[in-house]
C-alpha cells in the first residue's frame, strides 16, 4: 500500500523518528508541534543497540557516534557498601553481540540530531506553535486545508490525539519520582566511573549514573517514592523536597548521601505509566511512543521503544494492503513487545529495590552470574530487529 502523506502530532523523539521512517518510503510528513521552540527537557538517556540500529538506518547514528559515550560496561553495585554486584559488558562487546552500539548521551543531543535530519529532508515539514485539539484528523485538516490518510499521535503521556480513540490508554501516576541532577566530570566521586553506566541499588530506591561527555558532566538520576507535582517533566525541588530526597536515601553509603546533599537544586519529574488500551481507531489515527505505552524507566527503554514504534509503523504501512490492516498488524506487534519490556522493567524494579532477605538473595544470585550470562538475558531486547 502506498500513501502520499501523513500528519504527525508531536515533534519529540517519537514524532521525528516517525517522519524519518515514513520519508524513507517516499511519504511526505507534516509534523505539528504546539511548543514554540523544540527544547528537549531532561538530562541523559541510554541508547541501547535495538534503537541505535534503527538510528543507523535513519542516517542519524553517525552524527551521534562522534560525540556520545560508549560505556565499557553496565555495573550494578550496592548503594550501602558500594560493593560491586555484577556487570554487563558493553562497548565493543555490544557491537559484536548485538550488531549495534550502546551509547549514553544528553536527550538534547539526540533531539538535535533527529531534528537536523528532518530539516534536511525535503519530504518533512515542521509547524511549531500549532496545537492539535479535539478530533485530530479534522484539526490538522483545518490547519493545512488538506486531508491526511493517517494521523500519528506522538504527543506523549498526556496525549491529546488519544481522545480520538475509544478506550485508549490513560495516564497513571506510578507513585515514584525521578530526581535528576548533574555533577562535573572532574568533581565526580570515586564510586562513579567515566567508562561505565553505574546502577546503585538500595532498599526501595536506586540511583543510575553515567557520563555525558558532550556536556562534561555525570548524569545522575535517583528514583524513590513521591507525590506528583502535576503534568511536568522539569519541576524544581524546594528545600523541603530536597530534604525529603536526602531522607529517602538515609542509610546509604555516606559518600552517596553527601552527593545528594550538595547545594545545587535538583529537578524532578513524576513517573507516569499509561494503562492498557487501544492504540488506534481502526481507520486513520494511531498512537506511538509514550502516548501508547509510557512505562517506568527501570529497563531504560522509553526512548528506544518510541524509535522502534516509529520504524515498525512505517514498515507495516509500507507492506500492508490497506491502512486498517497495517494498523492492526502494528498494534499486534508492538503491544506484545511493549508488554515484554514493561515486564522486564517490573522485574528490575523488584530486584533493584529489594529489601531484607530478598536483597541478600539478590546479591548472592548476581555475584554468581558471569557477565556473558547476564548479557545473554538481554539478547531478546538489545538484539531486536524490525523484520
Amino acid at each position: 500500500m502506498q500513501i502520499d502523506r501523513v500528519a504527525i502530532v508531536g515533534a519529540g523523539m517519537a514524532g521525528l523518528a516517525a517522519a524519518l521512517s515514513f520519508s524513507r518510503l517516499g511519504v511526505a510528513c507534516d509534523i505539528f508541534e504546539e511548543a514554540a521552540d523544540l527544547v528537549e527537557v531532561g538530562a541523559g538517556l541510554q541508547m541501547s543497540p535495538n534503537a541505535s540500529a534503527i538510528l543507523r538506518e535513519l542516517g542519524v547514528l553517525g552524527d551521534l557516534e562522534k560525540i556520545w559515550t560508549e560505556p565499557d560496561e553496565i555495573r550494578l553495585a550496592s548503594g550501602i557498601s558500594l560493593k560491586p554486584l555484577a556487570n554487563v559488558p558493553a562497548g565493543e562487546f555490544a557491537r559484536q553481540r548485538w550488531g549495534a552500539p550502546y551509547g549514553v548521551l544528553h536527550r538534547s543531543t539526540l533531539q538535535k540530531a533527529l531534528l537536523a535530519a528532518v530539516e534536511r529532508n525535503p519530504l518533512c515539514t515542521i509547524r511549531l506553535s500549532t496545537a492539535i485539539r479535539g478530533m485530530a484528523a479534522q484539526a490538522v485538516r483545518d490547519v493545512t486545508g488538506q486531508a491526511y490518510p493517517l494521523v500519528i499521535g506522538a504527543d506523549g503521556v498526556w496525549s491529546n490525539v488519544r481522545a480520538c480513540i475509544e478506550d485508549a490508554p490513560q495516564p497513571d501516576f506510578s507513585r515514584n519520582i525521578a530526581w535528576r541532577f548533574t555533577v562535573p566530570l572532574a568533581q565526580a566521586p570515586r564510586f562513579l566511573s567515566a567508562d561505565s553506566v553505574t546502577a546503585l541499588l538500595g532498599p526501595s530506591t536506586h540511583i543510575v549514573a553515567y557520563p555525558l561527555t558532550e556536556m562534561g558532566v555525570f548524569n545522575i538520576v535517583a528514583i524513590a517514592s513521591g507525590i506528583s507535582p502535576g503534568q511536568t517533566w522539569n519541576a524544581q525541588a524546594s528545600e523541603s523536597q530536597r530534604d525529603m530526597l536526602v531522607r529517602q536515601f538515609a542509610g546509604w553509603n555516606p559518600e552517596i548521601t553527601a552527593l545528594l546533599g550538595q547545594p545545587a537544586q535538583p529537578t524532578f519529574w513524576p513517573l507516569y505509566q499509561v494503562t492498557a488500551g487501544n492504540w488506534h481507531n481502526g481507520r486513520d489515527v494511531v498512537l506511538i511512543g509514550d502516548a501508547a505505552h509510557a512505562m517506568m524507566p527501570f529497563a531504560a527503554q522509553g526512548a528506544a521503544m518510541a524509535i522502534e514504534d516509529a520504524y515498525v509503523l512505517a514498515t507495516e504501512v509500507g507492506r500492508a494492503n490497506t491502512l486498517p490492516e497495517a494498523l492492526a498488524s502494528f498494534a499486534k506487534l508492538r503491544t506484545a513487545r511493549a508488554a515484554k519490556v514493561k515486564a522486564r522493567g517490573a522485574f528490575n524494579r523488584f530486584a533493584y529495590h529489594a529489601r531484607g532477605p530478598f536483597r541478600l538473595g539478590r546479591d548472592i544470585v548476581l555475584s554468581m552470574r558471569p557477565p556473558q550470562s547476564l548479557a545473554a538475558d538481554l539478547d531478546w531486547l538489545y538484539g531486536y530487529r524490525v523484520k
